[in-house]
Formats: C-alpha cells, structure tokens, sequence
C-alpha cells in the first residue's frame, strides 16, 4: 500500500466525516447532543477532568456511528442481495451504537445531573 502524505490522508478523512454528516441523520442527532453536553458542561464550569469525560464520552459515540456507518457501507457492497449474516453484522454495528449511547447518557447523569439539580430551589 502506497504511502500518503499526512494532509491527503486529512483530505480523505473530511471527506468521509462530510459524507456521514450529509446521509446519516442518526450522527446529526448525535452531534447535537454531544454539543449540548459538551456546551452545558462548559457553562456549568465542571472540573478539566469532568469535562474531558463528557468529551471522551461522546466522542465514543460518534465514533461508533462512524464505524457502523463505514461497516453498513462495506456489507451493502459487498452483499446487494439480503443475507442472513448480512443484517448480523449491522445489526451488531447499531448494538454497538446504542451500548455507547446508552453509556454516555448515564455518564451524563452522573456528571451533568448534580450540578444541574443544585440550579432547582
């Protein structure tokens, strides 16, 4: 495999990240949310440390959404006729997908609730 000069390999990768963007409304959804946990986790002047983790947890989102996305890709060219193993693999790519979903919303509770909580009365 040829090697790529650093800036090329950059150009590739904005590509994929724009194509994701522009047909998958599921990492739309999950950007915006990891935007607004990411922005009330600045206003709510967190700790570096908790902050870094609300980064981290959805950054481990969006990655999951990417890789389902790339392997949703590969599986229908590879198989353009319905599979049994075929829907396996997706279906384990979305499996993926809701375990980091899901893992980052009871991180957020963890870190996000209290502090939000102590705004109430």
């Amino acid at each position: 495999m040829a090697r790529r000069p650093f800036l090329e390999s950059l150009c590739f990768a904005w590509k994929g990240l724009v194509w994701a963007w522009r047909t998958q409304g599921n990492l739309r959804r999950h950007t915006l949310a990891a935007a607004l946990a990411v922005g009330l986790a600045r206003w709510l002047k967190l700790s570096a440390a908790e902050q870094a983790l609300v980064v981290l947890t959805v950054a481990l989102v969006l990655i999951t959404e990417l890789a389902n996305t790339a392997l949703e890709a590969l599986v229908d060219l590879y198989k353009r006729t319905y599979h049994p193993l075929a829907k396996v693999a997706k279906d384990v790519a979305a499996a993926a997908v809701l375990v980091a979903a899901f893992a980052a919303l009871i991180v957020g509770l963890i870190i996000l609730g209290p502090p939000l909580l102590r705004l109430w009365p």
